[in-house]
Protein backbone atom coordinates (compact mmCIF):
# COMPACT_ATOMS: atom_id res chain seq x y z
CA UNK A 1 0.00 0.00 0.00
CA UNK A 2 1.60 3.69 -0.58
CA UNK A 3 2.93 5.41 2.18
CA UNK A 4 0.88 8.74 3.13
CA UNK A 5 2.03 11.10 5.47
CA UNK A 6 0.25 14.64 6.63
CA UNK A 7 2.33 17.32 6.76
CA UNK A 8 0.98 20.96 8.96
CA UNK A 9 2.33 23.73 7.72
CA UNK A 10 2.36 26.30 10.30
CA UNK A 11 3.80 29.47 9.53
CA UNK A 12 4.22 31.64 12.58
CA UNK A 13 3.73 35.20 11.01
CA UNK A 14 0.90 36.09 10.35
CA UNK A 15 -0.41 40.14 9.44
CA UNK A 16 -3.98 39.37 11.19
CA UNK A 17 -3.09 36.87 13.67
CA UNK A 18 0.67 36.91 14.65
CA UNK A 19 2.06 33.69 16.27
CA UNK A 20 -1.15 31.69 15.10
CA UNK A 21 0.03 28.15 15.18
CA UNK A 22 0.82 28.89 19.10
CA UNK A 23 -2.80 30.91 20.09
CA UNK A 24 -4.49 29.33 22.89
CA UNK A 25 -7.70 27.14 22.12
CA UNK A 26 -9.55 25.59 25.64
CA UNK A 27 -5.81 25.20 27.11
CA UNK A 28 -3.90 23.75 23.84
CA UNK A 29 -1.95 25.81 20.62
CA UNK A 30 -4.01 25.98 17.84
CA UNK A 31 -1.33 23.38 16.37
CA UNK A 32 -1.61 20.86 19.47
CA UNK A 33 -5.57 20.33 18.32
CA UNK A 34 -4.87 20.01 14.33
CA UNK A 35 -1.67 17.53 15.32
CA UNK A 36 -4.41 15.55 17.28
CA UNK A 37 -6.71 14.73 14.67
CA UNK A 38 -3.83 14.31 11.99
CA UNK A 39 -2.81 10.70 14.40
CA UNK A 40 -6.39 10.26 14.18
CA UNK A 41 -6.50 9.67 10.04
CA UNK A 42 -6.35 6.13 9.39
CA UNK A 43 -4.29 5.24 6.73
CA UNK A 44 -1.22 7.30 7.40
CA UNK A 45 1.58 6.42 8.75
CA UNK A 46 3.41 9.71 10.00
CA UNK A 47 2.28 13.62 10.65
CA UNK A 48 5.30 16.43 10.95
CA UNK A 49 4.47 20.00 11.52
CA UNK A 50 6.75 22.00 9.02
CA UNK A 51 7.33 25.61 10.06
CA UNK A 52 9.96 28.35 10.04
CA UNK A 53 10.15 29.14 13.95
CA UNK A 54 12.04 28.07 16.78
CA UNK A 55 9.25 28.47 18.76
CA UNK A 56 6.46 26.47 17.20
CA UNK A 57 9.42 23.68 16.99
CA UNK A 58 9.27 23.94 20.91
CA UNK A 59 6.06 23.80 21.25
CA UNK A 60 5.53 20.56 18.63
CA UNK A 61 7.85 19.01 20.56
CA UNK A 62 6.93 19.72 24.11
CA UNK A 63 3.43 17.91 23.45
CA UNK A 64 5.58 15.13 21.94
CA UNK A 65 5.20 15.82 18.35
CA UNK A 66 7.47 15.75 15.37
CA UNK A 67 8.64 18.77 13.78
CA UNK A 68 10.46 20.01 11.00
CA UNK A 69 12.57 23.46 10.11
CA UNK A 70 12.12 25.27 6.89
CA UNK A 71 12.86 28.39 4.90
CA UNK A 72 10.74 31.44 6.13
CA UNK A 73 10.67 32.55 2.53
CA UNK A 74 7.88 30.17 0.96
CA UNK A 75 5.08 31.80 -0.16
CA UNK A 76 2.76 29.22 0.20
CA UNK A 77 2.15 25.67 2.00
CA UNK A 78 2.84 23.70 -1.30
CA UNK A 79 6.60 25.26 -1.26
CA UNK A 80 6.94 24.21 2.50
CA UNK A 81 5.43 21.20 1.43
CA UNK A 82 8.23 20.69 -1.53
CA UNK A 83 10.92 21.22 0.93
CA UNK A 84 9.33 18.68 3.42
CA UNK A 85 9.32 16.14 0.54
CA UNK A 86 12.96 16.16 0.32
CA UNK A 87 13.31 15.02 4.05
CA UNK A 88 10.39 12.82 4.40
CA UNK A 89 9.75 9.74 2.63
CA UNK A 90 6.24 9.22 1.15
CA UNK A 91 4.07 8.42 -2.20
CA UNK A 92 1.36 10.69 -0.91
CA UNK A 93 1.57 13.82 0.69
CA UNK A 94 -1.51 15.10 2.46
CA UNK A 95 -1.03 19.25 2.79
CA UNK A 96 -3.43 20.05 6.33
CA UNK A 97 -3.86 23.86 6.95
CA UNK A 98 -2.33 24.47 10.56
CA UNK A 99 -4.86 26.41 11.31
CA UNK A 100 -8.24 24.06 11.27
CA UNK A 101 -8.32 22.56 14.42
CA UNK A 102 -12.04 21.36 14.14
CA UNK A 103 -11.30 18.98 10.56
CA UNK A 104 -13.04 16.33 10.94
CA UNK A 105 -9.94 12.87 10.95
CA UNK A 106 -12.43 10.92 8.69
CA UNK A 107 -12.52 13.27 6.14
CA UNK A 108 -8.98 13.21 5.44
CA UNK A 109 -8.90 9.46 5.59
CA UNK A 110 -11.70 10.03 2.74
CA UNK A 111 -9.30 12.07 1.09
CA UNK A 112 -6.77 9.35 1.40
CA UNK A 113 -8.80 6.60 0.26
CA UNK A 114 -9.48 8.25 -3.01
CA UNK A 115 -5.86 9.03 -3.61
CA UNK A 116 -5.48 5.07 -3.22
CA UNK A 117 -8.81 4.00 -4.91
CA UNK A 118 -6.94 5.63 -8.26
CA UNK A 119 -3.61 5.31 -8.63
CA UNK A 120 -3.77 8.04 -11.48
CA UNK A 121 -5.17 10.86 -9.62
CA UNK A 122 -2.63 13.38 -9.33
CA UNK A 123 -4.02 15.49 -6.66
CA UNK A 124 -7.41 15.61 -4.84
CA UNK A 125 -9.08 17.99 -2.12
CA UNK A 126 -12.13 18.73 -0.45
CA UNK A 127 -15.38 20.90 -0.77
CA UNK A 128 -18.58 20.77 0.97
CA UNK A 129 -21.59 22.86 -0.15
CA UNK A 130 -22.71 26.51 1.07
CA UNK A 131 -26.22 29.41 0.69
CA UNK A 132 -25.75 31.80 -1.70
CA UNK A 133 -25.72 34.20 0.90
CA UNK A 134 -21.84 32.55 2.08
CA UNK A 135 -21.18 32.00 -1.29
CA UNK A 136 -20.89 35.87 -1.48
CA UNK A 137 -18.58 36.07 0.94
CA UNK A 138 -14.77 36.96 -0.48
CA UNK A 139 -12.86 35.09 2.47
CA UNK A 140 -14.73 31.57 1.32
CA UNK A 141 -13.04 30.10 -1.78
CA UNK A 142 -15.69 28.49 -3.82
CA UNK A 143 -15.71 25.50 -6.83
CA UNK A 144 -16.99 24.36 -9.75
CA UNK A 145 -16.60 20.61 -10.36
CA UNK A 146 -17.15 18.46 -14.07
CA UNK A 147 -18.58 15.07 -13.93
CA UNK A 148 -16.02 13.33 -12.73
CA UNK A 149 -15.79 15.61 -9.90
CA UNK A 150 -12.57 17.19 -11.18
CA UNK A 151 -12.22 20.99 -10.19
CA UNK A 152 -13.13 23.38 -13.28
CA UNK A 153 -12.26 26.21 -11.39
CA UNK A 154 -11.78 28.18 -7.87
CA UNK A 155 -12.36 32.07 -7.16
CA UNK A 156 -13.20 34.19 -4.30
CA UNK A 157 -16.02 35.02 -6.70
CA UNK A 158 -19.23 33.17 -6.20
CA UNK A 159 -18.91 30.58 -8.85
CA UNK A 160 -21.16 29.78 -10.93
CA UNK A 161 -23.12 33.05 -11.72
CA UNK A 162 -26.41 32.84 -10.87
CA UNK A 163 -28.48 33.91 -13.90
CA UNK A 164 -31.02 31.07 -12.77
CA UNK A 165 -31.16 31.37 -9.31
CA UNK A 166 -32.92 27.80 -8.21
CA UNK A 167 -29.92 26.03 -10.27
CA UNK A 168 -26.85 27.57 -8.99
CA UNK A 169 -25.38 25.29 -6.20
CA UNK A 170 -22.30 26.51 -4.42
CA UNK A 171 -19.57 24.68 -3.02
CA UNK A 172 -16.86 25.86 -0.69
CA UNK A 173 -13.20 24.92 -1.26
CA UNK A 174 -11.77 23.17 2.09
CA UNK A 175 -8.06 23.64 1.73
CA UNK A 176 -6.61 20.21 2.78
CA UNK A 177 -4.75 18.56 -0.61
CA UNK A 178 -3.39 15.33 -1.39
CA UNK A 179 -0.72 15.27 -3.67
CA UNK A 180 1.65 12.59 -5.64
CA UNK A 181 5.28 12.76 -4.89
CA UNK A 182 5.92 13.28 -8.54
CA UNK A 183 3.62 16.55 -8.78
CA UNK A 184 5.67 17.74 -5.74
CA UNK A 185 8.96 17.16 -7.39
CA UNK A 186 7.43 19.20 -10.60
CA UNK A 187 5.77 22.43 -8.77
CA UNK A 188 8.70 24.57 -8.79
CA UNK A 189 8.80 24.08 -12.87
CA UNK A 190 5.49 25.38 -13.17
CA UNK A 191 4.63 28.70 -13.96
CA UNK A 192 2.80 31.35 -12.14
CA UNK A 193 -0.22 31.74 -14.19
CA UNK A 194 -3.07 35.10 -14.90
CA UNK A 195 -5.79 33.61 -12.90
CA UNK A 196 -3.15 32.76 -9.83
CA UNK A 197 -2.07 36.37 -9.47
CA UNK A 198 -4.96 37.24 -9.54
CA UNK A 199 -6.81 35.46 -7.42
CA UNK A 200 -3.68 34.92 -4.90
CA UNK A 201 -4.87 31.14 -5.25
CA UNK A 202 -2.52 28.13 -5.68
CA UNK A 203 -4.06 25.28 -6.78
CA UNK A 204 -4.45 27.51 -10.17
CA UNK A 205 -0.67 26.92 -10.72
CA UNK A 206 -1.77 23.16 -11.40
CA UNK A 207 -4.88 23.77 -13.28
CA UNK A 208 -3.08 26.01 -15.56
CA UNK A 209 -0.59 23.15 -16.08
CA UNK A 210 -3.18 20.83 -17.07
CA UNK A 211 -3.26 18.89 -13.79
CA UNK A 212 -6.40 17.41 -12.36
CA UNK A 213 -7.56 18.62 -9.21
CA UNK A 214 -10.67 15.77 -7.97
CA UNK A 215 -12.83 16.93 -5.79
CA UNK A 216 -14.31 14.64 -2.76
CA UNK A 217 -17.23 16.41 -1.61
CA UNK A 218 -18.02 16.09 2.62
CA UNK A 219 -20.48 17.83 5.23
CA UNK A 220 -20.22 21.28 5.94
CA UNK A 221 -17.14 21.65 8.41
CA UNK A 222 -15.85 23.67 11.69
CA UNK A 223 -14.59 27.02 10.60
CA UNK A 224 -10.85 27.57 10.27
CA UNK A 225 -8.86 30.14 11.43
CA UNK A 226 -8.03 32.96 9.66
CA UNK A 227 -9.29 36.36 11.75
CA UNK A 228 -9.97 37.33 15.26
CA UNK A 229 -13.37 37.29 14.84
CA UNK A 230 -12.80 33.37 13.35
CA UNK A 231 -10.53 32.71 16.61
CA UNK A 232 -13.61 33.71 18.83
CA UNK A 233 -16.07 31.52 16.86
CA UNK A 234 -13.77 28.57 17.18
CA UNK A 235 -13.01 29.21 20.67
CA UNK A 236 -16.55 29.09 21.68
CA UNK A 237 -17.21 26.20 19.64
CA UNK A 238 -14.62 24.27 20.94
CA UNK A 239 -15.23 25.37 24.35
CA UNK A 240 -19.36 23.83 23.73
CA UNK A 241 -17.66 20.55 22.17
CA UNK A 242 -15.57 20.03 25.68
CA UNK A 243 -18.40 21.13 27.69
CA UNK A 244 -20.65 18.52 26.18
CA UNK A 245 -18.14 15.31 26.13
CA UNK A 246 -17.10 15.91 29.55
Amino acid sequence: MSKAVIVIPARFGSSRLPGKPLLDIVGKPMVQHVYERALQVAGVAEVWVATDDERVIQAVEGFGGNAIMTRADHESGTDRLVEVMQKVAADIYINLQGDEPMIRPEDVAHLVQGMRDDAELPVATLCHPISAEEALEVSSVKVVVNARRDALYFSHSPIPYPRHVDKARYLKHVGIYAYRRDVLQNYSNLSEAMPEQAESLEQLRLMNAGIAIRVFEVAPTGPGVDTPACLEKVRKLMTQDLSENT
